[in-house]
C-alpha cells in the first residue's frame, strides 16, 4: 500500500469518527446543560443509547443506493435543524428557564440583540449575530455531510451494522423499561431528539388552539359592565402608584446566597414608612414569565388574563379588555405611565388606558446611560413628582411606574441622592465612573448575584424613599416585581414567584384587604398567600369596589 493511500485511509477514518461523534452528540446532549454535573459531563453524554440513531440506521440499511442518499440528506438536514433548536433551547433554559417556542418566540431575538448592543456595543452585537447565523449554517452543512458519510459506511458494512443495531435496540428497550439513569436525571435510553422534533411539530396546533381559547377568555369579565361610579369607589380621592421593580423575584428576599442587601433595605424601608405613619401588607404572585419578557407580566397583572406568550399578548392589546389602568380612568382618575424603558413608539399604551405616557425621550434626563437602563430609578421617581404628583391643582392620579435600574446586567447602579440634588441627571456621570461593565461583572458568578441584590435594594429604596419624602395621607403604593432574574442568579429550578406589597397611610385602605391574609410589612412571610398574577386584577377591583365592603 502506498503512503498516500495509507494517509488517505487514516484521514478518512478520522473524518468518519468525527462525523459519528458529531451526530451522536447532537442526538444525546440534553437541552438543559445545567442538569449535567460538571465533573460527569462527558460520562453522562457518552454513556447513552439514542433510539433515533438506531431507527435511522435501520432505515438506511433497508434503502437502495439512490434512495439511501436522499434519505441521508434529509435526515442530516433535519438533525441539523434540531441541533440548532437544541442550542437555542439551551440558551432559553439558561435565561428564561423554559423551552424556545419556534412559533412565538422569534420576537425575543430582537430584544436579545438590543441587550447585546447595550452590553458590548453595536459592533460587538453585529459580530455576535453574524457569528450565530454562521454557526447555524455550518451546523446544517456539517450535520448533513456527517449523516451522508455515515450512510456510505453503513452500506459498506451491512452485516456488522445489523448485528450492532439489534444488540443496541435490545439494550435500549431494557434500559427504557428500567428507567435507568446515571447522573443528573438523564436517562441512558435516549430519545431527546425525537422529543424535540415532536414538541416542535406540536407547537403549531397547540398555539392555534391557544388562540381560540384566549379569544373566549377575553370576553369573560365580571367588571366590564360595572357602573363607573362603583369601580374603585373605596379609593376615590386617593392617589395610587403601581411600581414595577424589574426582576424583583422571590429569591431576592428568600435566597440566603444574596438576599441580605434586600432584606436590610426592606427593614430600613419599613422603619421609614412607620415613622411617616404608613403601613404595608405583602404577599406573593406567580409571574407568567421568568428572567425576561416583562411585558408579559405587566399585561397579565393589569388585564387579569394569563399572558405567557407573544401570541396572547398581541391578541390582548387588540381588544377592549378592561385593565386596572382603564378601570381607574373610568373611575375618574387621571392615568399616567412612567416608562423609562420605552425607547420606541409604544402603541400598546392606548390599550392600557393611559392618558399620558412619559418615556425615555420625555422624562428630561440628561445624564449617562446605565447599560440597559436609560436612567436611574430615583430620577424617574423625582419626575413622577415634578410632572404629576407635585402639581397643586389636579385630579386623583393613577401612575404606573416601571423601574429599570434592576434590569440585567445590574451594572452600573448609582447610589441614592438627596432629592434636591438630582437635577437633570448629569450628577450621575461622576457617580458611575469606574463601575464594572457587563463583561467584567459576568465573569464572576458571585459578583453577579451581589450586583443583582444591590440593584433590587436600590429600586425598592427609590420607591420607599419617595413615599417618605412626598407621600401624604392619600397616597397608596402597590410595589411588586415582574419576574425572577435570569438563571445565572437563581438557577434553573427557581419558582416564578414575585413579592407584592400594598402601602398606605389611611388604615381603611389596608382594612379592605384584611381577608387576603397578607403579611404585615414589606417582606412576605414564607407561607404568605401565593396567587397567579392574573388573579390580582379581580381581587383588587373587588376589594375597592362596593362588593368588597368589609362585613
Amino acid at each position: 500500500m502506498s503512503v498516500n493511500k495509507h494517509v488517505r485511509r487514516i484521514a478518512g477514518g478520522v473524518v468518519t469518527t468525527l462525523a459519528a461523534l458529531l451526530v451522536f452528540l447532537a442526538l444525546v446532549l440534553p437541552d438543559q446543560i445545567t442538569r449535567l454535573p460538571p465533573g460527569n459531563f462527558w460520562l453522562t453524554a457518552l454513556i447513552r443509547v439514542p433510539i433515533e440513531a438506531l431507527l435511522a440506521v435501520a432505515l438506511l440499511l433497508a434503502l437502495p443506493g439512490r434512495a439511501r442518499r436522499i434519505a441521508a440528506t434529509v435526515l442530516g438536514a433535519v438533525l441539523g435543524v434540531l441541533t440548532v433548536l437544541k442550542v437555542i433551547d439551551i440558551g432559553f433554559y439558561a435565561v428564561l428557564a423554559r423551552q424556545f417556542d419556534p412559533v412565538l418566540d422569534w420576537v425575543l431575538f430582537k430584544d436579545g440583540f438590543n441587550f447585546l448592543i447595550d452590553s458590548v456595543g453595536k459592533g460587538g452585537a453585529l459580530l455576535a449575530a453574524a457569528g450565530a447565523v454562521l454557526l447555524a449554517a455550518v451546523t446544517l452543512v456539517a450535520m448533513t455531510f456527517s449523516v451522508r458519510r455515515l450512510s456510505r459506511v453503513i452500506a459498506a458494512h451491512p452485516w456488522p451494522v445489523r448485528g450492532t443495531v439489534l444488540t443496541l435496540s435490545a439494550a435500549w428497550v431494557t434500559l427504557a423499561v428500567m428507567s435507568f439513569q446515571l447522573v443528573g436525571g438523564i436517562p441512558v435510553a435516549s430519545q431527546s431528539a425525537a422529543e424535540l422534533a415532536r414538541d416542535t411539530v406540536l407547537a403549531v396546533p397547540q398555539d392555534i388552539q391557544d388562540r381560540k381559547d384566549f379569544a373566549r377568555e377575553v370576553q369573560d369579565d365580571d367588571f366590564k359592565n360595572l357602573p363607573d361610579d362603583q369601580l374603585l369607589s373605596a379609593l376615590r380621592g386617593k392617589d395610587v402608584i403601581i411600581g414595577f421593580v424589574e426582576s424583583y423575584g422571590r429569591d431576592a428576599v428568600e435566597n440566603p446566597e444574596f438576599n441580605q442587601p434586600v432584606l436590610a433595605q426592606l427593614q430600613a424601608g419599613q422603619s421609614k414608612l412607620a415613622a411617616k405613619g404608613f403601613a404595608a401588607r405583602s404577599g406573593y404572585l406567580t409571574s407568567p414569565t421568568f428572567g425576561g419578557g416583562s411585558w408579559l407580566a405587566h399585561s397579565t397583572f393589569l388585564s387579569g388574563l394569563w399572558i405567557d406568550n407573544q401570541n396572547r399578548y398581541r391578541s390582548l392589546v387588540a381588544t377592549d379588555r378592561l385593565t386596572l389602568t382603564s378601570a381607574f380612568k373610568r373611575a375618574g382618575f387621571r392615568t399616567v405611565g412612567f416608562e423609562p424603558g420605552v425607547t420606541f413608539a409604544w402603541p400598546e399604551g392606548q390599550f392600557y388606558g393611559y392618558q399620558q405616557i412619559y418615556d425615555s425621550h420625555t422624562l428630561g434626563y440628561n445624564g449617562p446611560m446605565l447599560s440597559w437602563s436609560t436612567m436611574p430609578d430615583q430620577f424617574v421617581m423625582k419626575q413622577v413628582h415634578e410632572y404629576e404628583f407635585g402639581k397643586a391643582k389636579r385630579p386623583p392620579l393613577l401612575a404606573e411606574v416601571t423601574l429599570t435600574s434592576s434590569h440585567t446586567p445590574w451594572t452600573p447602579v448609582p447610589s441614592m441622592l438627596p432629592w434636591d440634588k438630582i437635577g437633570d441627571g448629569q450628577v450621575y456621570g461622576p457617580m458611575i465612573n469606574g463601575a464594572p461593565n457587563a463583561q467584567q461583572l459576568f465573569s464572576d458568578g458571585k459578583k453577579v448575584k451581589q450586583a443583582y441584590a444591590g440593584s433590587i435594594a436600590y429600586s425598592v429604596d427609590s420607591l420607599i424613599s419617595y413615599v417618605e419624602e412626598y407621600g401624604d395621607d392619600n397616597l397608596v403604593l402597590v410595589l411588586l416585581g415582574d419576574h425572577q432574574p435570569a438563571s445565572v442568579v437563581v438557577g434553573s429550578n427557581a419558582t416564578k414567584d414575585v413579592p407584592i406589597s400594598v402601602v398606605a397611610k389611611d388604615p381603611k385602605v389596608l382594612d379592605r384587604i384584611n381577608s387576603w391574609g397578607w403579611t404585615d410589612g414589606l417582606k412576605p412571610a414564607p407561607d404568605a398567600p401565593l396567587w397567579p398574577m392574573n388573579e390580582f386584577r379581580d381581587k383588587f377591583l373587588t376589594a375597592y369596589s362596593p362588593q368588597g365592603e368589609p362585613h
